[in-house]
């Protein structure tokens, strides 16, 4: 099985300082969706894994999350793409919890739920937290320049071996040329 993993804001749609809290404010970057598409069609599932401490601090709840995710899989369809799995941690960083990125806790259950190891499984993300959490599993880290990736390339810092791509269009494009 051909398996990528993905980041949400800033990776798939546009991030904001204030989180995204509505359906109205998820907007899907240009390319973004088409890139989701292409990856399915060569064959590839698309895990995502999302931060999403916008929950445990009541900016949002359990509803307006569905209703936000339901808006990106009808977006995704019109192009004919879907996200094959969905995980998301709702926890605070202050929680300690073992999911939030960059703990590798989602991308454990990604390899529990798919049933396969993730050593080289192409994980695009837009900052460090999203690259480091899947190097405990020989994930491969690759960075946008889309959302936080500008600011996280010119942080430095970057895990050894990292990708980067000016957006997921871009990346898509690479992975299905080197691993499809």
């Amino acid at each position: 099985m051909k398996l990528v993993i993905l980041d949400r804001d800033g990776v798939i749609n546009y991030d904001s300082p204030q989180f995204i809290k509505t359906p109205d404010e998820w907007k899907p970057i240009p390319g973004s969706l088409e890139a989701i598409a292409s990856l399915n069609q060569a064959g590839f599932r698309v895990a995502l894994a999302t931060n999403q401490s916008g929950i445990s601090r009541g900016l949002l709840d359990m509803v307006t999350l569905n209703a936000i995710h339901d808006k990106m899989h009808r977006s995704l369809a019109q192009f004919g793409g879907r996200i094959d799995a969905l995980f998301y941690c709702p926890h605070a960083a202050e929680a300690e919890c073992t999911c939030r990125k960059p703990k590798p806790g989602m991308l454990e259950e990604i390899a529990r739920r798919f049933g396969m190891d993730l050593d080289g499984v192409p994980s695009v993300g837009d900052s460090l937290r999203d690259l480091q959490a899947g190097l405990p599993l020989g994930a491969l880290p690759m960075l946008v320049r889309t959302g936080k990736g500008e600011g996280t390339l010119a942080a430095g810092g970057l895990p050894e071996g990292t990708k980067v791509f000016a957006d997921l269009a871009e990346a898509a494009q690479y992975i299905i040329r080197e691993f499809a």
